[in-house]
């Protein structure tokens, strides 16, 4: 408390408090603004007891001047007087219930001021709150009953002091003018709350479009990550392996498996820092780290899974893969080294077939060819995820991605991609 009023800050619950107190009950419950949070009781806020105070203040002074009309009336009995000016205060004390029965007071007052002048202002303070609280349809029997009676009204007992006419236009006229300005009300309210909405609704749609753009954006990391470090990772395996199992490899092998693990180590840092480099590329685009790969790249590619003991028939028929459109090129080069990494994992010592042929007009197409391995092959665990990530890069670049087992027993990879002329 000392600490509250060394700053003069509120502390969070109490302009709670206040913001509701300052609004229309009835709204104030449709925005969930109950401080205990409990809405739906209506309770009275601040504002609705000032605005009863002044509608109950305005009944009994528009029955005051009834009552005066009333009582300086030579054609109204004092008896007939006595009761028009009881029924009015019955009407004026009834105003207090307005907010919870709108629709029966209202009935109820118009039928009381077609035999009470009294209870006049009443019966616009019971049709305002209809107007405020209910919908059209019931404003519109209850007003034009009132409405069509008036000239009866008048009719039976007349007012002293002004002409037939001009009392049945002043009060009609009242009367319209008080359920119009009812209806404003009603309008202003069901617009604040509509904007309630549109606003809650554009903050779910917001934080559904995040939760889509970070959870595509994980996806495309994961898949790239799993891309690039895959064959990496696969090399390491296949050459750790060789040492693990023959330690006493002549010592020229182990070097050159050695050498091996050493740069495709270094090699996947490097892809690693790449990918990373990628997610921190500025708003305009410039990224850091080395280049994507593309299809020029492709006989490095092949160059080195030789190297790692891997047996490869590469039929490249792209004559210049510079001309090729980088991201057709940079996911023909991930299709390649996905085939190479499963044919390594999957069916080692087995001969691989590359093709990759097209040109402008026609699309590149691709193909990873592997027979059954020569010998029984030891469980290596996988996913499938680097499959399923092939055929989505491939869709997204327009083309289309098949894979599947052979009719020899083998596995094969076949994709299209569109190359415009």
């Amino acid at each position: 408390m000392e600490v509250q009023e060394r700053t003069g800050t509120t502390p969070p619950g109490e302009r709670y408090r206040w913001r509701r107190r300052m609004l229309p009950s009835a709204v104030a419950d449709e925005l969930d603004l109950d401080p205990d949070g409990r809405p739906g009781r209506r309770r009275r806020t601040l504002r609705d007891w000032v605005v009863d105070f002044t509608c109950f203040l305005a009944a009994v002074g528009i029955g005051l001047l009834g009552a005066h009309s009333v009582a300086n009336d030579p054609n109204t009995s004092d008896g007939l007087a006595a009761l028009d000016q009881w029924l009015g205060a019955l009407a004026c004390a009834a105003v207090w219930l307005r907010r919870r029965w709108p629709l029966g007071l209202a009935i109820a007052l118009a039928a009381v001021s077609m035999v009470s002048n009294t209870a006049g202002g009443a019966t616009m303070v019971a049709i305002f709150t209809l107007a405020v609280h209910r919908p059209f349809r019931y404003v519109a029997w209850v007003a034009g009953a009132s409405c069509a009676l008036i000239p009866l009204f008048f009719w039976v007992r007349p007012d002293p002091d002004s002409p037939y006419v001009l009392s049945v236009a002043f009060t009609i006229i009242f009367t319209v003018t008080v359920v119009g300005w009812g209806m404003f009300v009603r309008s202003r309210r069901q617009l604040l709350l509509s904007l309630r909405d549109r606003a809650r609704r554009a903050e779910t749609e917001a934080a559904l479009r995040a939760e889509q753009a970070q959870r595509l954006a994980r996806e495309a990391i994961a898949r790239e990550m799993h891309d690039v470090l895959a064959h990496r990772l696969t090399l390491l395996s296949v050459h750790a392996g060789a040492l693990e199992f023959r330690p006493d490899a002549p010592r020229q092998e182990v070097a050159r498996a050695a050498g091996v693990i050493r740069e495709s180590a270094h090699e996947a840092l490097q892809d690693l820092r790449e990918i990373i480099g990628v997610l921190r590329a500025d708003d305009h685009g410039e990224e850091s780290g080395r280049p994507q790969p593309t299809l020029a790249a492709l006989d490095t590619l092949v160059d080195e899974s030789r190297e790692a003991g891997m047996k490869i028939v590469l039929d490249h028929q792209v004559s210049d893969p510079d001309t090729v459109p980088a991201s057709v090129g940079r996911t023909a080069y991930r299709i390649v080294q996905e085939g190479l990494t499963n044919a390594r994992k999957h069916a080692p010592g087995a001969e691989v077939e590359v093709l990759v042929c097209g040109g402008p007009g026609d699309g590149v197409t691709v193909s990873v060819r592997n027979p059954p391995p020569p010998g029984e092959v030891p469980h290596v665990p996988g996913s499938g995820q680097g499959l399923i990530g092939l055929t989505e890069r491939a869709t997204l670049a327009g083309g289309s991605l098949g894979h599947g087992a052979a009719d020899d027993g083998g596995f094969a990879i076949e994709a299209w991609l569109p190359w415009p002329g």
